[in-house]
C-alpha cells in the first residue's frame, strides 16, 4: 500500500488513495450513466463494469457517533467507500447491484433519507453558523433543519421542473454561494463600536482595509486610538466584525433574514447568474424560522406548478417576468427590491421606469 501524502492547505486533495477500486480502474473511461431510482446513480464503463452510487441526506455538523454509524453501514452494506458532497449528502459506492436495496433500507431505518438526485430539492448547503463561525448573525444549520423538515417529500421525489439548489448563509458575506433560492442574514444597522476595547483588540489598518466600501477610518475617541464608521457609506455587511469584535454588528432586533432567488453556478443551457432579492426583513426567529420556511415554500410551489421541464428557477422567472413572479408567489414588492447602491451602476434599477 502506497503511503498517503501529507495534507496541505492549498489545492484539491488527491482523490485516488481513497477512491473505490472500480472508480479508479475505470477513471476517465465511463460510457454512460442513468438514475435507476431516486437517490441512485448508475455508471457503466466502456468495458462493461458498473458502479451504483446511493445518495443520502445528512446533517452537515455531525458528532463522532453519527460518523462512525455511517462508516459501519458502509463496511457492512456497501464496499466500505463513502464520500461527502458539497451539499452535505453522503454517497455510498457499490459495485454489486444486489447491495443497493439492503443499503437503502438500512439508511432509511437509521434516519438518513435516500434521494436528492435529478429534479429534486437536494440538501441545503450552508455555512458554519453559531457552532464554528466568528461572524454569524443566525444559525445556518438550524435554518437548514427547519427547511428540510418541510422539504422531505421533495428530497425523496423527482417532481420539480429541474434540480433545485438551496443555500443558506449566516452572514452577508455569503460564503454559502449562489443558489436557486438563498437564505441570507440581513444586518440593517451599522456596527456599534465599543471604543474602550478597540485599541487593545483590533489591528486598525486591517479593519480599515477589510471594509468593501471604505466606510471605516481611524479615529481618536476619549484619548484612545479607535475607529469610526461613515454611516452614509456603510452597507451593513459585517465584514469589520471578525477582525474587530468590538465593532458589534449582530442585533437581536435589527438583524433580519432575506430571501434571494435565481442564482446559478453552472453554465448548462444558460450562463451563470447572481441571485436577486425577493423578500427582505424576515424575522431571525430561531429555532424554527417559520416565516422563512413559508416564503421558501411559496416560491417552490409556484415554480413547481408553472415551471417548464428543465427550467431552473432563474430561467423560469426570466420567462414569466418579475411582476408575474411576485404575483404567483404571493410576495409583496417593497422599496428593498429597488437597487440604489451607487457602486452597482451596471445593474441599477432605480429609474422611474422600473424594468425587470
Amino acid at each position: 500500500m502506497s503511503e498517503f501524502r501529507r495534507p496541505i492547505e492549498s489545492g484539491v486533495p488527491d482523490p485516488f488513495p481513497f477512491m473505490h477500486p472500480m472508480l479508479k480502474k475505470n477513471y476517465g473511461r465511463w460510457e454512460w450513466h442513468d438514475r435507476p431510482q431516486v437517490g441512485v446513480l448508475r455508471h457503466v464503463a466502456q468495458n462493461g463494469d458498473a458502479v451504483w452510487t446511493i445518495k443520502a441526506g445528512t446533517q452537515r455538523q455531525m458528532d463522532v457517533f453519527t460518523i462512525r454509524k455511517l462508516c459501519d453501514i458502509a463496511d457492512q452494506y456497501a464496499d466500505g467507500h463513502v464520500r461527502f458532497t458539497a451539499r452535505s449528502n453522503i454517497e455510498f459506492i457499490v459495485s454489486n447491484e444486489n447491495k443497493v436495496e439492503p443499503l437503502i433500507k438500512k439508511l432509511e431505518k437509521e434516519g438518513f433519507p435516500v434521494g436528492g438526485t435529478g429534479n429534486s430539492v437536494s440538501m441545503v448547503s450552508h455555512t458554519q453558523g453559531w457552532l464554528h463561525c466568528d461572524i454569524p448573525g443566525t444559525d445556518a444549520s438550524g435554518v437548514v433543519k427547519a427547511l428540510m423538515d418541510e422539504l422531505y417529500h421533495e428530497f425523496k421525489h423527482e417532481e420539480m421542473p429541474n434540480r433545485v439548489k438551496i443555500t443558506t448563509s449566516c452572514c452577508q458575506i455569503n460564503c454559502g454561494g449562489q443558489g436557486d433560492i438563498a437564505i441570507n442574514v440581513q444586518h440593517t444597522k451599522p456596527p456599534k463600536i465599543d471604543h474602550d476595547l478597540v485599541a487593545n483588540v483590533c489591528e486598525r489598518p486591517a479593519v480599515v482595509a477589510r471594509c468593501p466600501v471604505a466606510a471605516i477610518r481611524p479615529a481618536l475617541v476619549n484619548g484612545k486610538p479607535s475607529l469610526e464608521v461613515d454611516e452614509k457609506k456603510c452597507v451593513c455587511c459585517g465584514a469589520c466584525y471578525p477582525p474587530c469584535p468590538p465593532m458589534q454588528i449582530n442585533d437581536p432586533v435589527h438583524s433580519k433574514i432575506a430571501i434571494w432567488v435565481g442564482g446559478k453556478h453552472s453554465s448548462t443551457r444558460s450562463k451563470p447568474t447572481f441571485h436577486k432579492l425577493v423578500a427582505a426583513g424576515l424575522p431571525n426567529n430561531a429555532p424554527r424560522w417559520p416565516e422563512v420556511s413559508e416564503v421558501v415554500m411559496r416560491i417552490l410551489r409556484a415554480y413547481k406548478a408553472d415551471g417548464r421541464p428543465w427550467e431552473r428557477v432563474g430561467e423560469w422567472i426570466e420567462r414569466v417576468g418579475w411582476p408575474r413572479f411576485f404575483e404567483m408567489s404571493g410576495l409583496p414588492f417593497t422599496k428593498y427590491h429597488v437597487d440604489n447602491y451607487r457602486g452597482a451602476r451596471e445593474s441599477l434599477n432605480a429609474s422611474a421606469q422600473l424594468r425587470f
